[in-house]
């Protein structure tokens, strides 16, 4: 029996969200749940905000989490790992790439940033896990794959095998950019 498991990808428009958002489904798919996906793209072209809910399981009839009801968030961005916080619930997991980037209304000076989103994410949940997953994209050589650097991380917190991972990062990422995603899902789950 599949362990049924509702995560949450949150981001911002670019991060990459979305192809991770395919992987995760790809290989949740490949070891036999059934997946439910909600895609939600707030402005996402112009760095609005991304979430995508999915939900696995023996069977799964919808793909909405409710609030207090994710086992994982897999945040790219601080914020939006502040914003989201209360759809996890009390003993699960956080995963939060250590970037910020700011939104619209930050940018034509009709808000604040906040400057204290890591403290208030890990007040409420000591065991947040934080990563410079666009500094280890970097070093991989490509920024464009810190969503696969923490990809990897999540693969760790999964039972879904490594190289059931692995295969659907091959199915999903584009052949010239595949060596780079691959060094970083593996640095992601070194990490992990």
């Amino acid at each position: 029996m599949l362990k049924p498991l509702d995560i949450l990808l949150v981001g911002v428009g670019g991060q990459g969200t979305i192809l991770a958002t395919r992987v995760l489904a790809e290989a949740a798919g490949a070891s036999g749940y059934d997946i439910k996906v909600s895609e939600i793209k707030g402005m996402a072209q112009r760095g609005g905000s991304v979430v995508t809910q999915v939900r696995l399981g023996e069977r799964v009839y919808s793909p909405i989490i409710s609030r207090g009801g994710a086992d994982v968030i897999l945040a790219f961005e601080k914020m939006e790992a502040m914003r989201w916080l209360p759809f996890l619930k009390a003993d699960g997991d956080i995963i939060i790439n250590n970037q910020s980037i700011a939104p619209v209304p930050v940018l034509t000076g009709a808000a604040v940033y906040p400057a204290d989103c890591l403290e208030k994410v890990r007040g409420a949940v000591p065991s947040t896990v934080v990563v410079d997953a666009l500094d280890i994209a970097i070093k991989c050589g490509n920024p464009k794959a810190a969503n696969v650097v923490l990809m990897g991380i999540l693969a760790k917190k999964l039972p879904i095998e490594k190289e059931t991972w692995l295969s659907a990062l091959r199915a999903r990422v584009p052949q010239k950019f595949i060596d780079v995603n691959l060094q970083a899902f593996e640095e992601g789950y070194l990490l992990g």
